[in-house]
C-alpha cells in the first residue's frame, strides 16, 4: 500500500455501489470529500446478491489484514428482492429469511475485524417500475417497489438487532419531490440527484456524536501541511474545510 496510512472507508455491494463512482455518483462524491483525509475504496459488483457477498467475505475483508477499514458501507437487497426466475431457478432472487441471515453474517464479520470498524447498511431503494418496463421489457422482470419494501424493513430491524447504523433509502428517496422522474437513470440505478440524497444521508450518519473516534470529514486530520510555512500563501486549508459546506445537515434536522 501507499503511505501515509489513512482511515479506510470501503463501499461493498452490487451495482448501486459499483456505479457510485460514475460522474456525479455518491461514491465519487464521497471520495472527493475525503480526498485528503481518508481512502474511499470501491468493492462493487453489479448483478450480485447477498448470497454471492457471503461467499467472498473472507477474501474482500480478511481478518488478518494489517490495516482494517474504519467504515464499511454495505448495500445488497435490490437483486435479492426480485421474483424467482420463471424458468424454475431462483436467478438473482434470495428469499427474505436467507437475505436477513446473509446480512447478519456480513455485519457480524465486519464488526469482528477490529474494535474501530463501523458498519453502515443501506436498504434497497425504491424503483420506477414503468421506467424499467419501458427500457428493458421482459429482460428484467420481477423487480417492483413493493417487493423491495419488506427487504428494506428486514434490514432496518436487523441493524437495530446487531447494533449497526442504517439508512432507509426506500423511504428517504420517496420523500423527494417527483422522485419517480428525477432519481433513476433506468428505473433502478441512481441519477446525480438521487446520489446527492444518499451522500447527504451518509454524512448525517458519520457526523453523529456517538461515533468515537469521529469519522466526520471535518474531524479527521488533513494530510500534510498546505503551506509548509510559506509566507502569504493562499489559505487552502480553510478552503478545503468549507468547499463542501452545502452537503452539511441543516441545523436541527434528524436522520431518519
Amino acid at each position: 500500500m501507499v503511505g501515509p496510512g489513512r482511515p479506510q472507508i470501503v463501499l461493498f455491494g452490487s451495482s448501486i455501489v459499483q456505479y457510485s463512482f460514475t460522474d456525479g455518483g455518491w461514491g465519487a462524491s464521497l471520495a472527493d470529500i475525503y480526498a485528503r483525509t481518508a481512502d474511499v475504496i470501491l468493492r462493487g459488483y453489479a448483478g450480485w446478491n447477498s448470497r454471492f457477498a457471503v461467499k467472498v467475505l473472507d477474501q474482500v475483508f480478511p481478518k488478518d489484514a494489517l490495516l482494517q477499514p474504519s467504515l464499511v458501507i454495505v448495500y445488497f437487497g435490490g437483486n435479492d428482492s426480485t421474483y424467482p426466475h420463471p424458468s424454475g431457478g431462483q436467478g438473482q432472487h434470495v428469499p427474505l429469511s436467507e437475505f436477513t441471515e446473509n446480512m447478519r453474517k456480513i455485519g457480524e464479520h465486519l464488526l469482528s475485524l477490529s474494535d474501530k470498524t463501523r458498519v453502515l447498511f443501506l436498504t434497497p431503494p425504491p424503483v420506477n417500475e414503468k421506467h424499467i418496463q419501458a427500457l428493458f421489457g421482459d429482460a428484467i422482470s420481477g423487480r417492483t417497489n413493493e417487493r423491495c419494501r419488506p427487504y428494506a424493513e428486514a434490514l432496518l430491524n436487523l441493524s437495530r438487532e446487531i447494533n449497526v447504523k442504517s439508512i432507509d433509502l426506500w423511504t428517504v428517496i420517496q420523500q423527494e419531490d417527483d422522485w419517480l422522474n428525477t432519481c433513476f437513470t433506468d428505473g433502478i440505478h441512481f441519477t446525480a440527484k438521487a446520489s446527492e440524497i444518499v451522500l447527504k444521508e451518509i454524512l448525517k450518519v458519520v457526523s453523529e456524536p456517538d461515533w468515537k473516534p469521529s469519522l466526520h470529514w471535518k474531524s479527521l486530520p488533513v494530510e500534510f501541511p498546505f503551506t509548509f510555512g510559506l509566507a502569504n500563501y493562499l489559505n487552502l486549508c480553510d478552503q478545503e474545510l468549507t468547499r463542501n459546506k452545502h452537503l452539511e445537515p441543516e441545523p436541527g434536522t434528524d436522520r431518519l
